[in-house]
């Protein structure tokens, strides 16, 4: 299979990014979240953060998420409908959840969301993500759900869930799966393999015996606590991705193709 390489055709803008979400995809795979040809990373282009008409980017529909490159990803509106040319097509269905987000959430530069096994296992349990690790502590006090309405495919949908997500970067869609937002696409990969690994963590503590839940006073204070740890004003996410970037190298190589 080969795309011709987009990047003398594009801004150098728009191609970061590409980079960027390519890699991400790449990651997801990876690290096990990814669901063969299906769930989504969509990324709003730099020009349209704030504008009136958003475009995004999002993975050519059949191809595995270890084969994005940054040529491959297809350039959308709001509606799905791609800009430009390609021989793949979008699951416009699976970006139903993704327009919605991107809608009510113009801070949300990038959207992630994922079918894990863990990460549905969590979904389906009443009480959700329990605060029993490190990890679930970072994400209690912004941290959603979303009831399970079938396949998001129904317009209907949308209002109850820009009102489930309202200003949270962690939604669990019930019985469904995982999604997280961020400023940028290493903050959201970064979120989604915290959130990731907290329902891992649950789905293992569960099969022992009994679980000790972090005290409420414990978990008031985390978010004071990533402040002092981020004091330098560079989030978690930007000082991991180049390490991450790195190991695609090194494991992986070719998604900034």
């Amino acid at each position: 299979m080969h795309i011709p390489s987009l990047k003398n055709q594009v801004s150098p803008e728009e191609w970061a990014l590409r980079v960027d979400l390519a890699a991400c995809y790449r990651l997801v795979a990876m690290y096990g979240m990814s669901d063969l040809i299906f769930t989504h990373i969509s990324a709003k282009l730099p020009h349209s953060v704030s504008g009136d008409a958003p475009q995004f980017l999002i993975n050519p529909y059949g191809l595995m998420f270890d084969e994005i490159t940054a040529s491959s990803l297809i350039k959308i509106d709001m509606a799905g409908n791609q800009i430009t040319p390609s021989e793949f097509s979008v699951n416009r269905a699976g970006f139903v959840i993704h327009s919605t987000i991107h809608e009510a959430r113009h801070d949300a530069a990038c959207v992630l969301h994922t079918h894990s096994r863990a990460g549905v296992a969590v979904s389906a349990q009443k009480a959700g993500l329990l605060p029993i690790s490190q990890q679930a502590t970072l994400m209690m006090s912004s941290l959603s759900y979303h009831d399970y309405e079938g396949l998001a495919v129904h317009d209907d949908e949308r209002d109850r869930l820009k009102a489930d997500m309202g200003e949270s970067n962690y939604l669990i869609l019930r019985n469904h799966g995982l999604l997280t937002v961020g400023k940028t696409v290493p903050d959201t990969f970064l979120a989604m393999y915290f959130l990731e690994c907290a329902c891992q963590i649950q789905i293992s503590a569960q099969a022992g015996g009994e679980i000790t839940q972090v005290p409420q006073k414990v978990l008031d204070g985390v978010s004071t606590a990533v402040k002092l740890q981020q004091s330098n004003n560079v989030s978690a996410g930007a000082l991991a991705w180049p390490a991450l970037l790195r190991r695609l190298d090194r494991l992986n190589p070719g998604y900034a193709d």
